[in-house]
């Protein structure tokens, strides 16, 4: 999910014609994660699926349209207290793009 996209809850409850009292929840739940990037998204899924208790991995997904393994994989990461991640950088040691070398030709 791009951070211009945002996602429509696929709960039951919202797949209904009727109101329900969790739909705007769920629409706001989804306004923020489309503005954050990937590992806040993550973690936020996480909290809230461990706020909801047993169940809470599979309904965050059809609410927020994160992987399952994602929103698991930030379980573990919330529950290591971030141990593998250092303070102010977004990507772990190693990520992102390599870098580039310019090479030079002599001309002898």
């Amino acid at each position: 999910m791009s951070k211009s996209e945002m996602h429509i809850c696929q709960c039951s409850h919202c797949q209904q014609e009727s109101v329900h009292a969790e739909k705007e929840l769920h629409q706001q739940m989804n306004l923020f994660l489309s503005r954050l990037d990937e590992q806040p998204r993550r973690w936020y899924g996480a909290m809230e699926a461990n706020r909801i208790g047993a169940g809470g991995v599979r309904l965050l997904s059809q609410i927020t349209g994160l992987d399952e393994k994602t929103i698991r994989r930030g379980q573990q990461e919330l529950a290591d207290a971030f141990a593998e991640r250092s303070i102010g950088r977004m990507r772990l040691p190693g990520g992102g793009r390599l870098k580039v070398e310019k090479k030079i030709q002599s001309w002898n």
